[in-house]
C-alpha cells in the first residue's frame, strides 16, 4: 500500500473526511499528478492545516510554520531546487550531523534516503502542508538579483534615456519600459514585497529623488532609492503589466497585475496610479489569497465578542456593521463572516469596489461608477434577486444607508463597513446620513470596530519591566498590572530589526441591545453610548489591546499608536 493510500485511509478512519471523498480525491489526484493531500485541500474536503496536525499527532513529528521561518541561506545549498521539487520538501535548519527537513508527507522513505545520500547527513523531518512548501521553494529557489546586481545592468547613458516631462513620446515610453534591467528591477520589486510580507508598494517620484516603500506590518519602511530618471521606466512598466494607457499620464488608473508563484499560487496586485507634480505616484495592494485566514478562532478575537458576533451573523434579518479605518482589517472580517454563513441553502450576494478575492458559491459583483453601477444601484438589483444574505462593500450615502435598513427589515441579514473611529460612533453616523433613530433601532443587530496592531517578534522576545503608574495611566486594572507578562522585541533578521512580526486584530464588539436602542431614541451621544456599552460588558478597542499586552503579544508603544484612550 502507497503512503498517499495509507494516509487518506486514516483520515477516513479518524472521520475527517468520508470514504467518498477520499475516492474523489483520488480521482482528483491520478487526474493532476499531485499529492492525495494536496487534492484533499484542494476540493476543500480537509485543509492542509488538518492535515498537517493530523500527520503530526499520527507520527509524533513536529509541524514547522514556513511563513514565519526564516531559513539560511547556506541551509539551502545543501539541496537542489530540483531535489527540493522532486520530493515536495524544503530544508530548514542544521542540527549536529542532522539536517532538519520540512515535509509533506514523512513517511517518504525513498525522498529520506535520497536526501540522506545526496548530503551526508542524517535527516530529520518536520510537518508542513503541501502548498506552504511549494510556496517556500519558490520563494527562496526563485530570488531574482539583489538591487545592486540589477542596477549594475545599467549605464549611465542607458539611465538618460527622456528629455523633459513634455518631450515624452509613446515610442520611447515603451522601449524603456521593455529594457531587461527595467523588467528585472520592477520583477524585485514585486517579489521582494512578497518575500517581505508587504500588504502596498508605494512608488514615489520627487523632485530629486524617487523611492521605493513598502508598507509591513502596517508601517511604511523605505526599501530602496532608484535613479530618478527611471521613474517614467518603471511607471510604464508598471502600467504595461496592469493593462492601463501608459500614454496617460495625467489622470489618475485603475488596474490588476496577476502573478503566478509555482505551481498553486497566484498573487494579485491592485495598482493605482495618481499623477503629482513631480511625476506618476503607483501604489500596489497585495492580494495573497494563499494567506487569507477565514477562520474567525484564528482572527484575535476574544471569546464573549467572538459569540456576541457569531450570534448577530447567524440571525434570520438585520444589520451588522464593521467599522475602522483603511487597512484595518476589515474586508478579512466580512469574508470570514461570509464564509461562515456560505452554505448550500443560502444566496448570498456582494457588492464590492473592488472585488479583493473571489469566493467560491458567492455572488461577487464588481462596482462600476461610471455607468452607474454604484452600491445603492446594485442592492435594488439584489433585492430581485431571491437574497438571502447581501454583503456591501461600504456605507457611504444616505441612499445606500436607505436602502441596506430596508433590506434588513424586510428578511434579508445585511453586511456592510463604515469609516468611523469606534463601535458607538457608527450609530451617530448613520443618523448624521438621514436614517431615522427608530429605523437604525430597528436593524441593527451588533457594531464591530477594529484596528490591526503589530505582534511582537517570537524570535527575538525578551521580558520587560514597566512601572505600575505607566500601565495604571493606559487603563490597566489593578488585577493586570499584577498579572501582566509584559515583552518586547530587541530586533533581529527575521523582523527586520523592528522587533515586531505579523499583526493581530483588536476588536470592540457592541452588541445592539434593548438599553441601547432605547438610548438612541431619547437621542443619546456617542460618548454616553460608549459608556453605557461599556457597562454593559463591552470591550473598547483600548481594553482590548491592553489584554493583549498583558499576554505577552504586543507592546503599550503599539497599542497608543493604534487606539485613542477611553
Amino acid at each position: 500500500m502507497s503512503n498517499n493510500n495509507r494516509i487518506g485511509e486514516l483520515l477516513v478512519r479518524e472521520k475527517l473526511i468520508s470514504l467518498a471523498q477520499l475516492r474523489q480525491a483520488q480521482e482528483e489526484q491520478s487526474r493532476s499528478g499531485q499529492n492525495l493531500n494536496y487534492a484533499l485541500a484542494k476540493l476543500g474536503y480537509v485543509s492542509d492545516q488538518e492535515i498537517t496536525n493530523f500527520l503530526s499527532q499520527q507520527y509524533k513529528v513536529p509541524t514547522i510554520n514556513l511563513d514565519e521561518y526564516e531559513i539560511d541561506p547556506e541551509i539551502l545549498k545543501l539541496v537542489s531546487k530540483e531535489q527540493c521539487d522532486r520530493h515536495r520538501v524544503i530544508p530548514v535548519s542544521r542540527a549536529g550531523n542532522s539536517l532538519i527537513v520540512a515535509m509533506a508527507d514523512p513517511t517518504n522513505l525513498h525522498a529520506i534516503d535520497d536526501l540522506k545520500f545526496l548530503t551526508s547527513y542524517n535527516i530529520q523531518p518536520v510537518i508542513a502542508g503541501e502548498a506552504a512548501i511549494l510556496g517556500a521553494i519558490e520563494r527562496y529557489y526563485s530570488q531574482g538579483p539583489s538591487y545592486e546586481e540589477v542596477m549594475q545592468g545599467f549605464d549611465e547613458e542607458d539611465i538618460d534615456f527622456t528629455g523633459e516631462e513634455d518631450d515624452l513620446n509613446l515610442f520611447e515610453l515603451e522601449k524603456a519600459s521593455e529594457d531587461a534591467p527595467v523588467i528585472r528591477l520592477v520583477n524585485m520589486i514585486l517579489l521582494n514585497a512578497i518575500k517581505k510580507g508587504a500588504s502596498d508598494i508605494h512608488v514615489e517620484p520627487y523632485e530629486k529623488k524617487l523611492r521605493v516603500r513598502y508598507r509591513i506590518d502596517g508601517v511604511l519602511v523605505e526599501e530602496m532609492t532608484p535613479p530618478l530618471k527611471l521613474k517614467n521606466a518603471i511607471s510604464s512598466r508598471l502600467k504595461i503589466m496592469s493593462q492601463l494607457d501608459i500614454a496617460e499620464r495625467r489622470l489618475p488608473q485603475d488596474g490588476r497585475i496577476k502573478l503566478k508563484l509555482g505551481k498553486g499560487r497566484e498573487m494579485d496586485f491592485r495598482v493605482s496610479v495618481l499623477p503629482t507634480i513631480w511625476g506618476e505616484k503607483i501604489v500596489l495592494r497585495l492580494l495573497d489569497k494563499g494567506n487569507l485566514q477565514l477562520d474567525m478562532t484564528k482572527l484575535g478575537f476574544d471569546l464573549g465578542p467572538l459569540e456576541d458576533f457569531m450570534w448577530a451573523i447567524h440571525q434570520p434579518w438585520g444589520m451588522v456593521l464593521v467599522t475602522g479605518p483603511t487597512g484595518s482589517g476589515k474586508t478579512t472580517t466580512l469574508y470570514s463572516a461570509l464564509s461562515e454563513l456560505n452554505k448550500p441553502a443560502h444566496n448570498i450576494s456582494t457588492a464590492e469596489d473592488p472585488v479583493e478575492y473571489n469566493l467560491h458559491g458567492i455572488n461577487q459583483v464588481q462596482m462600476h461608477e461610471d455607468i452607474g453601477l454604484n452600491f445603492a444601484a446594485a442592492l435594488r438589483a439584489f433585492l430581485r434577486q431571491d437574497p438571502d444574505i447581501l454583503m456591501v462593500g461600504e456605507i457611504r450615502d444616505f441612499e445606500t444607508a436607505e436602502i441596506a435598513v430596508k433590506a434588513s427589515l424586510t428578511g434579508h441579514m445585511v453586511l456592510s463597513t463604515l469609516h468611523t473611529n469606534d463601535a458607538p460612533a457608527t450609530i451617530s453616523r448613520l443618523l448624521n446620513m438621514g436614517v431615522e433613530p427608530f429605523l437604525i433601532t430597528a436593524s441593527v443587530n451588533l457594531v464591530l470596530a477594529q484596528r490591526l496592531a503589530r505582534k511582537i517578534c517570537n524570535d527575538c522576545k525578551q521580558p520587560l519591566t514597566v512601572e505600575a503608574q505607566v500601565l495604571k495611566d493606559i487603563g490597566f486594572t489593578i488585577e493586570q498590572i499584577q498579572n501582566a507578562k509584559l515583552m518586547k522585541g530587541v530586533g533581529c533578521r527575521t523582523c527586520n530589526g523592528t522587533g515586531y512580526k505579523g499583526r493581530v486584530a483588536l476588536y470592540e464588539v457592541m452588541r445592539f441591545t434593548e438599553n441601547l436602542k432605547e438610548m438612541v431614541l431619547q437621542g443619546a451621544s456617542s460618548a454616553e453610548l460608549k459608556a453605557a456599552a461599556i457597562k454593559g460588558g463591552m470591550s473598547s478597542l483600548r481594553m482590548s489591546g491592553n489584554r493583549k499586552i498583558c499576554d505577552g503579544v504586543t507592546t503599550t508603544e503599539e497599542i497608543l499608536r493604534v487606539t485613542m484612550s477611553d
